[in-house]
């Protein structure tokens, strides 16, 4: 069942039908390469297939894994950095409450999922450690390798505060490891330690890896449904697989973007109306720009919370250079079930707006910032989700993972590596280093 579907209105006034036409054969090129394995990082291709090869024994282990962390720990930390927790943090995001931490036990029913191994903020870590000093814990590191410096130093941090609170063998039972099947710094520890595993597939890098249990064992804790985004992933790889930029709206996007692109609009904001969408916007920029930011090419992706962020970017996009375009997230059906109260003194001024749903007010803010925007020069696509659902946010996944794999293909560069995050890695360690 579709539950996504795009809106190109708002883009085709910037784009010809001889510009879209012209920009067709090379985003079919790019489809071909993908299907044939013949492009960059051909090696690299395993997400493509990836809802279908997910076998029912790795889903059960990631279920039996789950519930033991629900049943040993307050608090569940993942460690990792990038792809390693972006796309895990996204999605429950999307699905958690909002105050969901801060509620009890009772309500919430999963411990507390806090983010680590992000950064090399000692600020961060020392108010972790302070934080979770009374609550038992269970710990998920996420890293191919383990050598990575963020996540390991986190990790260590904490396997440290596990085996002091808990002794060696009480630890290992909390520590839980995703990682490289066969090799690998943490591969190593976490056999040598019998510490529970799961495997990031040779063939899925970082940034594709959410639908592996990177992002997969995080979310079965927070108790969310993620067969269902596997099943959406899963439909949206059959309908984003079609030879057409006519019927198959993912190359449309595509196209559309590199157009764009070539006329001198180099910056894509991808924009919610939901600030629960923050993470899944930091999801989508990681994914684009470490898979099209190479030889000196690439269109830079930034994101926006709107209305919020109307009230600090928005004069820039609306009066700023011209070298803007948006994709916008649009959610049809609200779950809210909230609206303005009336009040008999009118004291604001907003009885005209009494007993209408909030949720209608952001749509009317969202239909006249996209009028605005489009008024003022800067292209929109409109991607419609009929529900905030598990299948759904499955689908769009799906749908930005593969538009981003094509569209870095059509502008020339591998979609799947990352030379450039080596270069501050290698000065960064050449500096510690020299301070031994």
């Amino acid at each position: 069942m579709q539950g996504l579907s795009l809106d190109f209105k708002g883009v085709e006034p910037f784009v010809s039908n001889e510009e879209l036409e012209l920009m067709k054969e090379a985003v079919l090129e790019a489809h071909d390469k993908l299907e044939n394995k013949t492009g960059l990082g051909r090696n690299m291709l395993g997400w493509l297939d990836l809802p279908d090869k997910i076998t029912e024994e790795e889903i059960e282990h990631i279920k039996q894994s789950a519930k033991r962390i629900q049943n040993q720990a307050d608090v569940f930390i993942v460690v990792g950095i990038g792809g390693s927790y972006l796309g895990a943090k996204a999605v429950i995001d999307l699905f958690e409450n909002t105050f969901s931490n801060m509620l009890p036990l009772s309500e919430r029913k999963h411990p507390q999922i806090i983010f680590a191994g992000n950064s090399l903020s000692g600020k961060y870590l020392r108010n972790l450690i302070e934080y979770i000093q009374d609550k038992d814990v269970a710990i998920n590191v996420i890293s191919k390798s383990g050598t990575t410096l963020e996540p390991a130093i986190a990790f260590r941090m904490l396997r440290v505060f596990l085996e002091q609170k808990y002794g060696i063998t009480g630890a290992a039972e909390r520590i839980y490891v995703t990682t490289d099947g066969y090799n690998g710094l943490l591969k190593d520890i976490a056999t040598k330690e019998e510490y529970d595993t799961f495997t990031i597939p040779e063939d899925v890098g970082g940034r594709y890896s959410v639908l592996t249990p990177v992002g997969l064992l995080p979310m079965a804790v927070a108790n969310i449904n993620f067969e269902d985004i596997i099943d959406g992933a899963m439909f949206a790889s059959r309908l984003f697989n079609e030879r057409s930029i006519e019927s198959n709206d993912c190359y449309k996007y595509v196209a559309y973007r590199n157009v764009l692109y070539k006329k001198g609009k180099d910056i894509e904001i991808l924009a919610s109306y939901e600030p629960s969408f923050r993470y899944f916007i930091e999801w989508f920029k990681q994914l684009f720009a470490e898979s099209e930011g190479k030889d000196s090419k690439g269109i830079y992706v930034a994101g926006n919370i709107f209305t919020t962020d109307l009230h600090s970017m928005g004069q820039m996009i609306q009066e700023g250079r011209r070298n803007i375009f948006e994709t916008v997230i649009n959610i049809n059906l609200d779950r809210s079930f909230i609206s303005l109260p009336s009040t008999e003194d009118d004291q604001d001024g907003l009885n005209y707006l009494a007993d209408k749903p909030i949720d209608y007010i952001n749509k009317q803010a969202f239909l006249g910032t996209v009028k605005a925007h489009i008024d003022g020069g800067v292209p929109n696509t409109i991607i419609n989700l009929d529900d905030l659902n598990e299948y759904n946010v499955g689908q769009l996944i799906y749908f930005f993972e593969k538009a981003c794999a094509v569209s870095g293909y059509v502008l020339g560069v591998n979609p799947f590596n990352q030379p450039g995050v080596e270069a501050y890695k290698k000065n960064m360690m050449e500096l510690l280093k020299k301070g031994e």
